[in-house]
């Protein structure tokens, strides 16, 4: 019994793992570190730097969302999660390392190789969370998901700060990495891609698929099993009532949480007169929010259920994005993302367990692709709405009401359409 014990609790472990490894991606390349180098160096200007950005962004999230259900199919099928999920992480980390090689103008290079790295780090974490199910009874399934959502957060952060202050933030750079050449930016990139690959291998090597990998007759019979798969799920979709309705809110308040992070230290900075190393800190400070609000929730959300704990993040995510519209000051302002924090990681840990709970056994791999469809596909319109109302109306404010809006709609289809008997 102790041993059982033993080995799940080391599978459990070894998951979360992986939370840790791939938010080095998102935080240092996606966000805080590269995305600001392209912008500003390898690009010849900012407003091409965020327009091919833009771009690159948008069409990353359009492959993911459409490779995601066709994977997933292909994963069901013949039991190749963790194998995928291999191919997946070492693109990434070759992606990462790529990274380091371009230089002031090479934009096209830099850009395709950032959105190759992107799409796989996404891929990998779709067969990540399809493993949630395997690891134990589902009314643990909440602590799990916000215990390994926290220990994301706590990922970013550490690599973040080693990469500002190994790197970037020192006088005279470890290792003789020289800035002349943007060097030590650069090799930041290094650091992500061995963060990915050291701290994804417990889960590579101790988390198993319950189903035993079978061979493929072929690509012709991997794309039939697809393809067959796909098609019977989109004829049925709607017969599985929560799964279809989270999909469809998330599609909602998946992107205005893509909005707040895409134009929330633009707001920031153009409405509240933040300098750039008060926007370094509101960075850091949403991550720790949303680490802490995640491991909070974790203890709180199997008591209450999934549902239960999006509909209160949606509340209070609403009521905060609300608020934001109408502040005037910094301290108003920075009560709003705070809260707006801690709310953002109960958020995605429950959506996450709440699919795990609902979605059938032998479709897990499948729905949890169609919930990265879900959670992507459409997620430029948030962006793209807040842009162009900002631009029409010469007001950051009134582009930024689409986040509460957005939060509304995701809040209005979770209370009216989803139950709680499924759970």
């Amino acid at each position: 019994m102790n041993a059982v014990s033993s080995d799940r609790k080391r599978r459990i472990i070894s998951w979360a793992c992986f939370d840790f490894a791939n938010s080095a991606y998102g935080t240092i390349v996606g966000t805080f570190v590269y995305a600001t180098f392209f912008t500003s160096t390898i690009a010849s200007d900012d407003e091409t730097g965020i327009f091919v950005w833009g771009v690159t962004v948008a069409i990353a999230s359009l492959s993911i969302g459409l490779l995601s259900p066709a994977l997933g199919a292909i994963a069901d099928a013949y039991g190749w999660k963790r194998r995928m999920m291999g191919v997946f992480i070492s693109l990434c980390a070759a992606a990462s390392f790529a990274l380091f090689f371009p230089g002031p103008g090479d934009v096209i290079l830099a850009a395709i190789v950032f959105g190759i790295g992107t799409v796989s780090v996404e891929l990998a974490i779709v067969f990540n969370n399809a493993f949630l199910p395997e690891l134990a009874p589902k009314d643990e399934h909440g602590r799990i998901s916000g215990q390994a959502f926290a220990a994301g957060y706590l990922g970013g952060l550490i690599c973040l700060v080693l990469s500002l202050y190994v790197f970037i933030g020192r006088e005279t750079p470890l290792f003789g990495l020289a800035d002349d050449s943007y060097v030590n930016v650069r090799a930041t990139n290094l650091l992500v891609g061995v963060w990915v690959v050291v701290f994804s291998l417990p889960m590579l090597l101790w988390v198993k698929d319950q189903r035993k990998p079978r061979p493929a007759q072929g690509t012709g019979e991997i794309a039939k099993q697809a393809v067959a798969r796909l098609s019977e799920t989109f004829r049925h979709i709607q017969s599985y009532r929560n799964v279809f309705w989270l999909f469809v809110a998330r599609v909602f308040y998946n992107d205005a949480l893509v909005t707040a992070f895409t134009f929330g230290a633009i707001y920031a900075a153009g409405t509240f007169e933040f300098e750039p190393k008060e926007i370094l800190v509101f960075g850091v400070a949403l991550n720790v929010c949303a680490g802490m609000g995640a491991f909070v929730f974790s203890f709180i959300e199997d008591r209450i259920g999934s549902r239960m704990t999006i509909i209160i993040s949606l509340v209070c995510l609403l009521a905060s994005s609300a608020a934001a519209v109408f502040v005037t000051g910094k301290v108003g302002f920075w009560a709003c993302a705070i809260v707006l924090g801690i709310f953002i990681g109960p958020n995605q840990s429950a959506s996450r367990a709440y699919l795990s709970r609902i979605a059938p056994a032998e479709k897990v791999n499948e729905f949890f692709g169609f919930f990265a469809f879900s959670g992507k596909a459409t997620s430029f319109l948030g962006p793209l709405l807040c842009g162009a109302l900002t631009a029409s109306f010469s007001s950051q404010r009134i582009g930024m009401a689409v986040v509460p809006a957005l939060f509304a709609l995701g809040l209005w289809l979770m209370l009216a359409k989803t139950r709680t008997t499924d759970e």
